[in-house]
């Protein structure tokens, strides 16, 4: 297990967005840290009131967006247009090209969201969109599966072999995940901190698990958490 610290990663601040990078992004380049298989980017970002993200191009890429407070506005070249907050999980696969703004919705607080990036297993597809909501219930003291490569569980269909997990750990909740032979684990600590394998993971904290076959959470404080099971490939 490699930890990737919260202080550790790329940051940029532009006034109206501060953005922390997980991984190599825009004008942050890490070779250590460009990719962890097919997961591609994980940007903690704050956008500030009525600020946001002009019309801009994606191809070939799952883009999924995690709210943790406050609402943003998404408005796509497929005709899409929603307001994404907590609880919901949206999945755009840009294909052979999407075109698409975001925005905080509101006028007087900011929007505290994920924005993840998974390599697809194909190239070439037509743009796809796709939203749902987790209620924290549904989270509780237990991994949620939010997106997967077969839509199970009611999961948001994403194109590659790869399991997304999202859960809300407090006190004596916990919870277990194995990961098979030859897979992949990454744990991102959205926000509050939790145990991962005994280890004490704090608000922004990643670890990547290899050769691992346990992801085991637990001791949480307010700990909100995403957990990628991955292919290796």
């Amino acid at each position: 297990m490699i930890l990737r610290p919260a202080a550790e990663r790329g940051h940029a601040s532009h006034g109206w967005l501060d953005s922390w990078h997980s991984f190599s992004f825009a004008d942050y380049h890490d070779p250590a840290h460009t990719h962890f298989g097919p997961l591609r980017v994980i940007n903690e970002d704050r956008v500030s009131a009525g600020q946001g993200f002009g019309t801009h191009a994606h191809a070939d890429m799952e883009i999924i967006s995690y709210v943790l407070e406050g609402e943003l506005a998404h408005k796509d070249s497929m005709g899409t247009g929603s307001v994404i907050r907590p609880g919901d999980v949206q999945r755009m696969s840009a294909g052979r090209g999407v075109r698409h703004s975001e925005f905080n919705y509101s006028s007087a607080q900011l929007v505290h969201f994920l924005q993840i990036w998974i390599i697809p297993d194909v190239r070439g597809i037509a743009p796809e969109y796709e939203q749902r909501n987790y209620a924290a219930a549904d989270k509780r003291g237990r991994l949620r599966l939010v997106a997967s490569g077969d839509g199970a569980e009611d999961s948001l269909r994403i194109h590659q072999d790869a399991r997304m997990y999202a859960g809300l750990f407090d006190d004596d909740e916990q919870a277990r995940h194995t990961l098979e032979a030859g897979r992949l684990g990454y744990v991102q600590v959205a926000r509050g901190s939790l145990e991962l394998n005994g280890q004490r993971l704090q608000p922004g904290d990643g670890a990547m698990l290899t050769d691992e076959p346990l992801i085991d959470l637990r001791n949480g404080r307010d700990a909100e958490v995403l957990v990628f099971d991955l292919p290796s490939g």
